[in-house]
């Protein structure tokens, strides 16, 4: 069965970490969120306090099919100081699994070197932290084993290419359905 990990920091914005894991729970992918920061409370960049499922360092996180990555700031930039989560990734990718990473986030996969020879897309401004990649400015972007997206207003558009590559169109459709949402 697949499962998805969505790595959260204080400074992270909340809808594009929590759309990801409300999207996918409603297609019945098992998601879990895990905090960065050594405990389970995680402030969102706008104040919105988030308990997160598990803690980084007390989870076994190796068993994942997509490891997800919320923009913010200061959220990214936390995310990015982690060593744990940093080493989890280059690993992840090494062993042919999905990253992915929405607004300012796709700059930690930047700088560890996993978007070299890829399409890439993130919050404007940050293009140039999106080192060996293709930028674009596309809603959404998937290049090989990474999808990459904008920011907060593309949540939704994110959320629902990461259940259709988990899921299959059929249950993206029902999902859409739920939400009035047209794609």
């Amino acid at each position: 069965m697949d499962k998805v990990y969505v790595f959260l920091a204080d400074g992270f914005e909340e809808i594009e970490g929590l759309t990801v894991v409300d999207v996918l729970r409603r297609g019945q992918v098992e998601v879990a969120t895990v905090s960065v920061t050594g405990k389970q409370m995680i402030m969102g960049s706008h104040r919105i306090p988030v308990l997160a499922d598990g803690i980084f360092e007390e989870m076994d996180l190796g068993d994942g099919t997509v490891y997800v990555l919320p923009g913010g700031m200061p959220g990214t930039l936390n995310l990015g100081g982690h060593q744990g989560l940093c080493q989890l990734l280059i690993n992840a990718k090494a062993e042919g699994k999905k990253l992915a990473a929405i607004c300012a986030a796709p700059s930690v996969l930047g700088q560890l070197g996993l978007l070299k020879g890829e399409a890439a897309t993130c919050h404007p401004g940050f293009e140039d932290k999106l080192e060996g990649a293709f930028t674009t400015e596309n809603t959404v972007e998937v290049s090989g084993q990474v999808t990459t997206s904008r920011g907060m207003g593309t949540a939704i558009p994110f959320a629902l290419e990461l259940l259709e590559q988990l899921k299959g169109r059929e249950t993206v459709d029902q999902v859409c359905k739920g939400l009035i949402w047209e794609r």
